[in-house]
């Protein structure tokens, strides 16, 4: 702590391992700054998608936290997987890094799966559909869906 005082005069608390000096720490109220990065993993990995995507747009510390830790990502990826197996292992396999991989399939995979749950199957026109419920598809995917509707 190198004699730095609060304005109490106690020591002040710094971030173990991470130095302010860097930019790297976040604000006053940043308290991921201040715990080990096990714990924050661990606190990030209980948002969803679009929660931890926000979170990662809160502040640089946040930023850095989130956007460095490739299994926050990972998993939620996997869980996408059931619906879009077939685009995320082509994704992997290019060399996506699991957050792109997530980031470009995971509003596919909302739609899709509303699909073929049959959430559309008795829309009267094509006026009727909600504005979420089109996403761009490829050929295999529509077929999926047809194949899904026939069974019916």
């Amino acid at each position: 702590m190198d004699g730095e005082r609060s304005a109490g005069g106690k020591p002040a608390l710094r971030p173990a391992g991470r130095d302010r000096g860097t930019g790297k720490g976040g604000g006053p109220g940043d308290f991921v700054s201040l715990l080990p990065p096990e714990v924050t993993a661990r606190i990030f990995s209980g948002l969803d998608v679009e929660s931890l995507c926000r979170a990662a747009v809160t502040c640089k510390g946040w930023h850095s936290v989130i956007e460095g830790n490739e299994r926050l990502w990972r998993r939620h990826c996997l869980s996408v997987r059931a619906v879009c197996r077939r685009e995320i292992d082509c994704d992997r396999g290019n060399g996506y890094s699991w957050k792109i991989t997530l980031l470009r399939n995971y509003w596919k995979s909302k739609v899709k799966q509303e699909w073929l749950s049959g959430k559309y199957s008795n829309i009267p026109s094509r006026n009727s559909l909600p504005e979420k419920s089109m996403y761009p598809m490829d050929v295999d995917t529509w077929g999926e869906i047809l194949e899904a509707e026939l069974e019916r």
